[in-house]
This record gives structure tokens, sequence and C-alpha cells, in this order.
């Protein structure tokens, strides 16, 4: 690709900014404000790739993703995985027994729950970690703080006062990166994923008849969303992630049979696997971490 810029959303220092810059080492990052403008940002040629959080360990999934990837023309061409590293970050001086607010997304401040309740910090929620991070940058104040990236702090001048500061060390999100392009590898190249969206019809054994094909032909499958569209309660859809290439024999009787007894089904990528997965074989992850709804509500 001759452009080599990757669009994301969130300001910069973000972890997607960051999951762009080890997915794609030397290319420049373009910060968007919502996903919608990311994917804009390709169809416009001002970016080459979108890297689009689709699901979180911890949080879940990523609703955005399930109403705008389907129709906006993308084609998800990888994935990536990028562990979740919050950093306390400070002032130039400041020392964690001077703090007193932490400011952090919402989701980041479920996920800090430990810090907050050990310093009995009071959280206040921002818009994003590195919006937190410019921020208390803006105010240079030793008692304000921010839970972010380390390439936040770098950003913005901060200095890290704690790392991993994280309730849960397995906490991992991963990214669809888009094209406008499809660039399939090959069917002879192994770890291969196939992403598809489907809709099927509100009558019994629907979804049953739809999934029976992976499972005689032995084809695995990592995940399976389902959520509401149209704004009824009558109509289901999924979107699905399974190991193989559509000309591969087995993919291909599974897929035939999705597409004989589902409705509007379209794959949405064919792309390499990101190695994390392999990595993650064999390993237990943590417990999720206690609640701590009274320190955030402080």
């Amino acid at each position: 690709m001759t452009n080599k810029v990757i669009a994301f959303q969130g300001r910069p220092g973000a972890y997607s900014d960051l999951a762009c810059r080890q997915a794609k080492p030397g290319w420049k990052t373009l910060p968007c404000k919502t996903f919608a403008e990311a994917i804009e940002a390709v169809h416009k040629g001002r970016a080459s790739l979108a890297m689009l959080a689709c699901e979180n360990s911890l949080a879940g999934r990523v609703p955005d993703i399930h109403t705008l990837l389907p129709n906006s023309g993308l084609y998800i061409v990888g994935e990536h995985f990028q562990r979740v590293e919050h950093c306390l970050l400070g002032v130039p001086g400041a020392r964690i027994e001077n703090i007193k607010r932490v400011h952090t997304h919402p989701v980041a401040m479920g996920q800090i729950c430990n810090l907050l309740n050990s310093h009995n910090f009071t959280p206040v929620v921002e818009f994003d970690t590195a919006g937190a991070a410019e921020l208390v940058a803006l105010w240079n104040k030793p008692e304000e703080a921010a839970v972010a990236s380390e390439l936040a702090a770098q950003l913005n001048g901060l200095e890290i006062l704690q790392r991993n500061v994280e309730d849960a060390k397995h906490n991992t999100t991963r990214f669809y990166i888009a094209s406008s392009s499809a660039d399939r590898p090959e069917p002879s190249i192994p770890d291969v994923m196939t992403t598809v969206i489907f809709s099927v019809k509100n009558i019994p054994g629907a979804l049953y008849k739809v999934l029976g094909g992976f499972a005689t032909n032995g084809v695995n499958m990592t995940r399976l969303e389902s959520y509401m569209t149209g704004g009824t309660f009558a109509a289901t859809r999924f979107l699905m992630d399974v190991d193989g290439h559509p000309q591969e024999e087995a993919l291909g009787k599974a897929l035939a049979e999705l597409d004989f007894f589902s409705e509007d089904a379209k794959i949405l990528g064919v792309y390499k696997q990101s190695p994390f997965r392999r990595q993650m074989i064999g390993v237990s992850l943590e417990g999720q971490p206690s609640g701590c709804a009274d320190a955030i509500a402080g």
C-alpha cells in the first residue's frame, strides 16, 4: 500500500492508537472521533486501513461495530490483539500520595477498582483514556491523575507513577483491521479465519439448522454474537468467526448450508489469524475482578 496511514477511533495515545503502531510499525496513525469517521477515512482515501475494536476480554463486544461494519463496504483483512496495560499518570514531579482524583474512561474506571479502593482516590469519568491524559497535562496540577496507556504519557509529557494498575492482567482488546479491498489469503495458507454475518428466521430450530453444517463438517467456531436489527424483536442477526478458508472443502460445505437456511449471509472477511491466538491455547485466564460500584460512585 502506498498510503501508509491507518485510522482509529480515539485520541492520540489511545489503546487503539497503540494497536495501530504495533500492528503496522512505521505507519502514520489517524485519530478519528467515531468508528464511522475511521471507516469514512478509508473510503475517502485518507487512510488505507482502519483499526476497529470489536471485543474486549472483560467488557465484551463493541456494539457499534455490529451495526457499522456490515454496511460499511469495508472488508476485514486482519485481526490484532492488544493487551490493555493501564498506567497511573501524573504531571512531572507528582507523587502518588498527593493524588486526589483519577480521570479515565468509564470502562477503564471499572477495571482499576483495587487502585481506587487502596488509595481512596475520587474517580472522575472522562470521554476516553487518552483524553483524560490530555486534560491532566493541561491542568498541570499534582493532585490530578489519569489512567491511560504508556503511549498517552509519552505524547502528553506525563510521568508514569505506577504501571499495570488494572485489576485483571488478562485484559485484552481484539481489533478487526479493515480495508476497502478484500485481500484474501490463499487457501493453502494455514491459520486462516473467516468472519460471516447472517440473519435467521424467527421459527423453531432456525439457528440449529444454520449451525448444523459447521458441526457436521468439523469446522471450529471461535465466536458467535447475536443482536437485534430493524427495531423489531422478531429478527436476529449473528456475527460469527470460524476457522478456515471458504475455498477449503469443509468450510465451503458449511457455508453452503448456512446460505440455504439463513438470510442475508455475507462474508465480511477472510484473513490470517493473529499469532496471539496460538499463545492463548492452554492458557487459563484469571478470574474477573470483584465489583467496585462504591468506588466508582464515589
